[in-house]
């Protein structure tokens, strides 16, 4: 897909997940169905430190997700506007809220994170604040 395609495919994305957050709060969650929860977190990277924010997630950070069952359903830069080259958007899935809370456990906890974590900021932090929004599917979602 092109560049030209992909961008307002992502937007489109976002704005969705954006949408869903706001819809998901007013509506009641369907009687004996299981649904996902899903988490979208952005990252404001300090100043100059996004690629090597990148790289940390790159190289060490989806396989510790992966490994404390954290399901990746996406990761965005924005590509125009004040926090182009400097904000990273991703989503996670989880069975539910409880083994979300169980996997961010497990993940800070490993030393593998605290490992890479302390190499990838040897030359300062790289993160300057994260924003963390918790949503849930709507009943017409695809995406559940």
């Amino acid at each position: 897909m092109s560049r030209k395609k992909l961008v307002p495919a992502v937007v489109l994305l976002i704005g969705m997940l954006l949408t869903a957050r706001h819809l998901a709060a007013a509506e009641p969650a369907p009687p004996n169905e299981t649904c996902r929860y899903f988490e979208m977190r952005k990252y404001y990277a300090m100043p100059g430190k996004l690629a090597d924010l990148n790289a940390r997630f790159r190289d060490h950070t989806c396989n510790l997700f992966k490994k404390h069952g954290m399901e990746i359903v996406g990761f965005w830069v924005p590509s125009e506007g004040p926090e182009a080259d400097k904000v990273l958007v991703y989503v996670l899935a989880y069975p539910s809220k409880e083994a979300r809370e169980a996997s961010w456990k497990g993940f800070r906890d490993d030393p593998e994170w605290k490992t890479a974590r302390d190499a990838s900021e040897k030359n300062g932090k790289l993160v300057e604040k994260i924003e963390s929004t918790f949503m849930r599917a709507t009943d017409y979602s695809p995406l559940k």
